[in-house]
């Protein structure tokens, strides 16, 4: 019997080869809600995937995007937190932002990830205190230690906006459609620092949050607190990932520019919800 990291890239490779029998191709498509397209592809991987990592190991609770929540997951030491498709709407688009991730939690920390983009030949495996990699090779975060010119994985518009009480001076980078992907984009040394201020579900990082943390970047919810997963509500407060050196910094300057952005829609709508609701 394969032991779980086994277990876990093998699934993900396979959904991976599955995904890409799609990929490009016309599927039936539809809106699980505002702007949360879902595929028949998602649906098939799912299966698989799902197939794939309970065979083996009956006693592992699940939680998936596109399964539907039980509470029996909250019972279970270890889990699986899966996303068959993190970055739909660039596998739609035709692009190559989108990834499978994998991985599994035990007692609410990550200890094992794949996360397979096969449209970009990109395999990320990680495991708890045994580094990451990609396609084999040993990956480490950069070592950059001044948010001045770093790299973000975002829009030019985002990293620019009129809102921030302090400018970037950063670069933007390619960003993927998928979480999952910006945050490994980190672990590569492809990139410097990535936030995201919007509350997500667990399966959209829980397996890069792994990879970047084993290839020695920080990663923290947009609070500064450890990520948790298999929560009652498995949701994220949103998530900061950077370089240990700028992390802090990051973190700060979000939440200026979170605090700065609500009082602007307060002042525009009064009465509007804040943006950390």
């Amino acid at each position: 019997m394969p032991d779980d990291r086994s277990l876990a890239v093998a699934a993900a490779q396979a959904a991976g080869e599955l995904a890409l029998g799609y990929f490009g191709g016309a599927v039936e498509t539809w809106e699980k809600g505002p702007n949360n397209p879902v595929c028949e592809a998602d649906l098939a991987l799912d299966r698989l995937l799902h197939e794939r990592l309970l065979r083996d190991r009956p006693s592992y609770g699940w939680l998936s995007e596109e399964t539907a929540d039980a509470p029996e997951r909250l019972g279970r030491r270890r889990i699986w937190v899966v996303d068959p498709i993190d970055g739909t709407r660039d596998f739609l688009r035709g692009r190559t932002g989108w990834a499978v991730s994998v991985a599994l939690v035990e007692d609410g920390v990550p200890i094992v990830a794949a996360l397979c983009a096969p449209a970009r030949r990109q395999l990320f495996v990680a495991a708890a205190g045994q580094g990451a990699t990609l396609n084999g090779a040993v990956i480490r975060a950069g070592a950059c230690d001044a948010v001045a010119g770093c790299r973000i994985p975002a829009d030019r518009s985002t990293i620019g906006a009129s809102y921030w009480p302090e400018p970037w001076a950063a670069e933007a980078v390619e960003k993927p459609n998928g979480l999952a992907l910006r945050i490994a984009k980190l672990a590569n040394d492809e990139a410097d620092a990535f936030f995201e201020g919007r509350p997500m579900g667990e399966w959209d990082i829980a397996a890069a949050a792994l990879v970047l943390s084993e290839a020695g970047g920080m990663i923290t919810d947009r609070e500064g607190a450890p990520l948790r997963f298999n929560k009652p509500v498995p949701r994220l407060r949103g998530v900061i990932a950077a370089t240990p050196a700028i992390h802090g910094e990051v973190l700060r300057r979000v939440g200026d520019g979170i605090t700065a952005l609500n009082a602007l829609r307060r002042r525009a709508a009064p009465g509007a919800a804040p943006a950390r609701s």
